[in-house]
């Protein structure tokens, strides 16, 4: 996909008077400079990925990746040997490297030096308001979860969850964009053809949050979206189950698609305090209903398999969606993503302890599934047994299922296997 980061360095790039092309596959012109924005521990393992930056390198190209893979540099430069890595946030490192610093001297990088990794001190924070993104003309032909692209209102997350990156890339403190300038921005996506925009940032509700949450600042960010984009075509679905009120949710309501998407991830309040939260099950249950009351649709994320999660956790969160059914649901295997409290945990868990691994011996021993893919299968067919309307599990939709499940159970052991290797911060 176009990645918004990817957009956004391109227009920095652009605005320092640089030739910039934005591409969403592996493409590049021998010689060029190619900046990869990389989102995913699985990147680092895709074989097109791999080929393209030896390929391009060996045709005498630079080639230099960045986005959250970064936390950890020595696997990014031990699997995909880029020329360096961007370590952070990389407005100013980018600028710095297409005006020819080199990389050795360059503020937020990392490389190879001899048989080392060398890691620069990082660039300072970057200023929150930039240049307007370089927004490719096929834009609308683009979707993520219906949307065309994910804007930034702002950046940081007042949360610790073990297993996210968000606080620990941009930090804790919110740093918040000014209203105008995002507008123009969404403007400028319109007129290039993008038809729905939906806010990132984790938690939409902490735009210009300094200690409580600001609701004349968050109504007026919604308004304003609305007022360029229509209220049917703005979606504000990532929240924090504490981060609401009932301004807040009238406003989704009067000026958003009306779908908020919470991170429930259990239904265990042991689990919860392990995943660091900062939320129970009963502010879940509370954020549920009050959307219910203001004409909302709540969605919700859970994890299962994350390491110590016992049958009790697991049926605790089958219980939960029973007594709170959700309009959609999203389930996945808890995946350690480098450098964050989850991977250290999963690291320290003997893999006959941990989930992912486990054989499952229970009601779905036939299908060969490991604990976690049985306990993320089981979820969604019970999901489907609560969401509103009629849901029927056709033979298609359980060999849906049953592939997601397993597709999602070999990536994490192969995202696991890649931490192993690297413990110690070189490659076994």
């Amino acid at each position: 996909m176009y990645t918004y980061g990817a957009m956004l360095i391109g227009g920095v790039l652009r605005d320092a008077g640089h030739e910039v092309s934005l591409r969403n596959r592996c493409s590049a012109d021998p010689g060029e400079m190619v900046f990869l924005s990389l989102y995913s521990t699985q990147h680092l393992l895709d074989p097109a990925i791999r080929a393209f930056v030896a390929r391009h390198r060996e045709a005498g190209g630079v080639c230099v990746a960045g986005g959250p893979v970064s936390a950890y540099p020595e696997i990014v430069l031990g699997e995909l040997a880029p020329d360096a890595v961007v370590v952070g946030e990389g407005e100013q490192t980018v600028r710095d490297l297409a005006a020819g610093t080199p990389v050795a001297e360059a503020e937020g990088v990392a490389f190879r030096e001899g048989g080392d990794v060398v890691v620069r001190p990082r660039a300072p924070p970057a200023s929150i308001e930039h240049p307007l993104p370089l927004i490719p003309d096929d834009i609308a032909a683009q979707s993520i979860r219906g949307a065309n692209v994910y804007i930034e209102t702002h950046r940081g997350c007042i949360g610790a969850c073990t297993f996210c990156q968000v606080p620990r890339f941009f930090g804790r403190t919110i740093r918040s964009r000014d209203i105008g300038r995002i507008v123009e921005e969404v403007e400028a996506f319109r007129e290039k053809g993008a038809r729905r925009i939906s806010i990132s940032g984790g938690t939409g509700s902490l735009f210009n949050y300094a200690g409580s949450i600001d609701n004349d600042a968050v109504i007026e960010l919604l308004a304003a979206l609305a007022g360029v984009m229509g209220p049917k075509n703005v979606s504000a679905p990532d929240i924090r189950v504490d981060c609401i009120n009932d301004e807040i949710l009238e406003a989704i309501r009067a000026y958003t698609i009306g779908w908020i998407f919470f991170g429930l991830e259990s239904g265990s309040d042991r689990i919860l305090r392990r995943m660091g939260k900062g939320a129970t099950v009963a502010q879940a249950e509370e954020a549920v209903a009050q959307c219910r009351n203001h004409g909302l649709h709540p969605a919700g994320s859970f994890i299962v398999g994350y390491p110590t999660e016992t049958a009790e956790d697991y049926e605790a969160t089958k219980a939960f969606i029973a007594a709170n059914p959700l309009d959609d649901i999203f389930i996945s295997i808890a995946e350690p993503i480098p450098r964050t409290p989850l991977a250290e945990l999963v690291l320290a868990t003997p893999r006959e302890e941990n989930p992912t691994y486990m054989p499952h011996a229970g009601e779905y021993r036939s299908l060969l599934l490991t604990e976690s893919e049985a306990r993320s299968f089981d979820l969604m067919l019970h999901a489907d047994m609560y969401k509103p309307g009629l849901h029927v599990v056709t033979d298609q939709v359980f060999s849906h299922y049953l592939g997601l499940v397993r597709k999602d159970g070999e990536e994490v052991r192969r995202v696991t296997e890649l931490l192993v290797s690297y413990e110690g911060g070189r490659r076994r």
